[in-house]
């Protein structure tokens, strides 16, 4: 029997010794891990409870009111999850919270969702950075980007909207199978 097979990890030192086996065995686990990942990306989201950051209400709140009006409005469950995950990266990237969620959210949504995703935090802006002594048209840098009016429109519509003290937004136990499904299946990945 193989060191590899009797301690359940692969033996190298360095990843250019490992071999067919080494590799298969870490392909196995990599796919027994990959299926937790919605259980993990929710419990991280839930990270943002109590975390007030001086706005009425909590992040996780704003994250719950963001996609329970995505799917009240009607948007599929790609948007849907695409909205209640935007902000995600509050917890880890203080100064780049979208790149951190649009990186979470990649491999899983289509090219027009990750880059409403990624820039979000600049259309965002629209509508408060002019109080902070910022110019609040930095959006327009990205004008002509065909993507521009979906980001404009999931700020307008959804994310500047959601800090309502008394809208009453869906649990997150309501979005848990819509993560779980979207999350199940890259779109894009370089592990095929």
């Amino acid at each position: 029997m193989s060191e590899t097979l009797e301690t359940g990890r692969a033996t190298f030192k360095s990843m250019d010794e490992g071999t067919v086996e080494d590799y298969g065995y870490i392909s196995d686990n990599f796919r027994a891990y990959t299926k937790d990942l919605p259980e993990r990306v929710m419990t991280h989201l839930q990270l943002l409870a109590g975390d007030f950051g001086g706005f009425p209400i909590d992040r996780l709140e704003h994250s719950l009111q963001t996609a329970t009006r995505a799917v009240r409005d009607g948007r599929d469950e790609e948007y849907v999850v695409m909205a209640l995950l935007h902000d995600i990266g509050d917890t880890l990237g203080s100064y780049n919270h979208a790149d951190i969620a649009a990186a979470i959210l990649k491999p899983f949504l289509s090219e027009e969702l990750s880059w409403i995703v990624k820039n979000h935090g600049i259309f965002q802006g629209y509508y408060f950075f002019h109080h902070i002594g910022l110019d609040r048209n930095i959006r327009d840098q990205f004008k002509d980007h065909k993507y521009y009016d979906a980001c404009a429109e999931f700020c307008e519509k959804y994310d500047q909207r959601a800090f309502d003290k008394n809208y009453v937004s869906e649990p997150l136990s309501f979005f848990e199978p819509m993560v779980q499904r979207v999350l199940a299946h890259p779109k894009q990945t370089i592990y095929k």
